[in-house]
């Protein structure tokens, strides 16, 4: 069974934060000077105030996070940035003490600029500086999509999951330039699946209560040859309580640990003879109150097409997901008895997704990010890149890839 996928994931370039101050601004553009008052009847003198925007005049490839302006010996007294050929106006704010502006938000890529800047010194006399430049473009550039979000709280076993929409070659220097931390001192590791995902996490689930924070730092690194990124954020999230379900395939049951003691055991119907779940410990990724779930999508036939799974919570991307089910045989009723599913775990239900039931129960008592344990099922252990479940790779075989 199969729906879009995660959703929970957010574009980062989106996000990124705009750090002119952690740049070296280069000098660039031209400068008018204004003449002194002229008391002692000497010529004019140039002003002292220096002036520097950190995009060249005529460069391309500039950052869309960390372009801004700063002056030395002097305060700037107007910036005004553009949209080269529409005039279109960007926002931006000049510092308390005078000495830097940068844009209210962060660029486009692709797109030209124009800035104008004007600054005194403290004798009142006149600089200049001006800049016409372009932003790194869709094509040279590479971002990354990632989870869980800035200021979610999620379940122990939730990894950070990067998504880049480029394959990275330089998958060393990419990695290096992304941290993550707990406030529990756990280390973390960085493991690449394929080109395009890294996924980070420790070597057992975090520890409850923890705040994990995420650095990105890949404005202007090289992931491909002539590709460099563009994001420069950080983020944080909160570990929330531990919860750990376990579904036994034998005996049809789940049962729900939280914080270390037993809360619930909950009858289930796990997949059929025919169509068995998954092994191995997987982790919730997506949330949905109900969805439809078509066989099709899956590489089934046209054995079913619910337009209204209640409470159905995504365990693989493949299409594995634990849910309530509504439609079963209400003479017989396979829960805690037999598994009757297509490969995903099945729990009492009623059809719109209300009243009290079980299904609802471990919906409602679920975060993302929690994981969900299978045992004694025929089938093989789910693959670590398989939805977020990273966890059913061995802690030293997750290393390894890091140093190579």
């Amino acid at each position: 069974m199969k729906t879009p996928d995660i959703a929970a994931r957010r574009t980062l370039g989106a996000c990124a934060a705009l750090m002119v101050g952690a740049l070296t601004l280069t000098a660039c553009g031209g400068s008018a000077n204004a003449k002194d008052d002229g008391k002692d009847g000497d010529s004019a003198k140039t002003s002292v105030a220096k002036i520097a925007i950190s995009a060249k005049d005529g460069s391309t490839g500039a950052s869309i996070n960390t372009t801004g302006v700063k002056v030395s010996d002097g305060k700037l007294t107007e910036v005004k940035m553009t949209v080269a050929g529409s005039g279109q106006a960007v926002p931006g704010s000049v510092s308390g003490d005078g000495k830097t502006w940068k844009p209210k938000e962060q660029l486009e890529r692709g797109t030209k600029y124009q800035i104008s800047a004007t600054a005194k010194d403290t004798e009142g006399r006149t600089a200049a500086a001006n800049s016409i430049f372009t932003t790194v473009t869709s094509s040279d550039s590479f971002i990354g999509t990632y989870t869980p979000d800035n200021g979610a709280t999620v379940g122990v076993g939730m990894p950070v999951s990067f998504t880049f929409d480029k394959a990275i070659t330089n998958q060393k220097d990419v990695r290096s330039h992304i941290t993550v931390t707990s406030s529990s001192g756990q280390k973390v590791v960085g493991h690449w699946f394929n080109a395009q995902r890294l996924d980070f996490r420790p070597e057992d689930y975090w520890k409850a209560g923890s705040k994990v924070t995420m650095k990105i730092d890949l404005d202007g690194v090289e992931g491909t040859n002539g590709v460099f990124g563009v994001q420069k954020k950080t983020v944080t999230f909160t570990v929330g309580r531990s919860q750990v379900s376990t579904v036994d395939a034998n005996s049809q049951t789940m049962t729900v640990v939280r914080d270390g003691k037993t809360v619930k055991t909950v009858p289930i119907s796990a997949g059929s003879p025919e169509h068995t779940t998954y092994n191995g410990q997987m982790v919730i990724s997506e949330k949905f109150v109900q969805t439809r779930m078509n066989s099709r999508t899956v590489g089934l036939g046209g054995e079913y097409d619910i337009p209204d799974v209640p409470h159905a919570m995504r365990l693989t991307t493949s299409g594995t997901f634990i849910h309530g089910n509504y439609w079963y045989n209400k003479g017989n009723p396979p829960f805690g008895r037999e598994g009757t599913s297509h490969g995903c775990v099945g729990l009492a239900d009623v059809q719109g997704a209300q009243g009290s039931t079980s299904a609802k129960w471990f919906y409602d008592n679920s975060l993302i990010g929690d994981v969900v344990i299978v045992k004694n099922s025929p089938d093989k252990t789910v693959s670590p890149d398989n939805g977020l479940n990273g966890w059913n790779m061995a802690w030293s075989q997750w290393v390894a890839d890091s140093a190579s």
